[in-house]
């Protein structure tokens, strides 16, 4: 009885000996596995069997991208201002041999290659810089890293700046610069907007005074065209009235007429004349009709029709000397 209680005590042991010895890896997982203490093999995903005794899984990794995150620090830009930065790592180990071998602990040791590289870089450039080419630092950073923990199996992906935050003092003297930009652009603006106030009201002013020209220049053409064709027509109609004159006078005893047309007007002006002076001087030919005869070139028979208005003359003519 006690025989078979320890057979089946031995069996047990053997099977769980024999679990232990089973190794089941994930995936994305990678097993270093030790012979003695000695590097022995690597693990990838599935069950595999370790020799009892002899063989230990000495280290397991990730092969998945792993993140670190990298504390704020305080560094010193180029034109010596003191900023905290603080960022994020990306990393995958694409040898777990290296990672288990090259280096005692990978972590620790890339976070800090993380910090000093991101000192120097910050320290190369201003602060106004360093807003503005957080990509070129990241790249930077990136490089120099990856290239260092290349000989621990680790491959950098990225890194990110999460912040970069200047002093208290900084900060507000920024503040103070940035309030100062913005009123200056602000008074730009205004001046602007003056400026191109000014400029529409000189450009209305101008139309408004091209307008008035033009209008008193086409005002001073019409009425110049308006005078040369009033002038054009009044000289049309005298050349019409000199042409019927001349033509009269071509004609048998038009002469006489227009002669005696003459008299007429002349003896109704003199007769008006009479009727406004208070002295007058009448050449003592004109007072008879053989006078008048002679001025005008014409018979005293001629005149005969006239001799009424030549005598109305005459008697005013007397009663005005009369009454002087």
């Amino acid at each position: 009885m006690i025989g078979i209680i320890a057979a089946y005590a031995l069996a047990l042991a053997a099977i769980l000996a024999l679990f232990r010895f089973i190794v089941i890896v994930p995936e994305q997982k990678a097993y270093v596995v030790e012979l003695l203490g000695k590097y022995r093999k690597t693990l990838d995903s599935g069950i595999h069997l370790l020799m009892p005794f002899v063989e230990r899984v000495a280290y397991k990794h990730q092969l998945k991208e792993d993140v670190i995150d990298v504390e704020p620090q305080v560094c010193i830009t180029s034109d010596n201002v003191q900023v905290t930065v603080d960022g994020i790592l990306y990393y995958k180990i694409f040898d777990p041999v290296l990672a288990s071998y090259g280096i005692d602990n990978y972590r620790f040791a890339t976070v800090q290659l993380a910090k000093t590289t991101m000192r120097s870089e910050i320290g190369k450039i201003e602060l106004d810089k360093s807003f503005a080419e957080r990509e070129l630092i990241n790249d930077n950073i990136v490089k120099a890293v990856d290239e260092a923990t290349d000989p621990w199996g680790i491959k950098v992906t990225r890194y990110e700046v999460r912040s970069i935050t200047p002093s208290e003092v900084i900060t507000e003297a920024m503040e103070r610069q940035m309030r100062a930009e913005r009123e200056k652009r602000a008074e730009i603006l205004a001046s602007e907007g003056v400026k191109e106030s000014r400029i529409n009201v000189s450009k209305g002013d101008r139309e408004q005074a091209i307008n008035i020209s033009v209008g008193e220049k086409t005002r001073t053409i019409n009425q110049a065209d308006g005078r040369a064709s009033a002038i054009e027509i009044v000289s049309k109609a005298t050349a019409e009235g000199l042409g019927l004159i001349a033509k009269a006078l071509a004609s048998p005893g038009g002469k006489s007429a227009m002669t005696l047309r003459l008299a007429d007007q002349y003896i109704e002006r003199l007769g008006q004349i009479l009727g406004q002076a208070n002295s007058y001087v009448m050449p003592e030919k004109l007072a008879e009709l053989r006078g008048l005869a002679e001025v005008l070139g014409l018979q005293k028979s001629d005149l005969a029709p006239l001799e009424p208005a030549i005598e109305r003359v005459r008697e005013k003519a007397l009663r005005q000397g009369g009454q002087s």
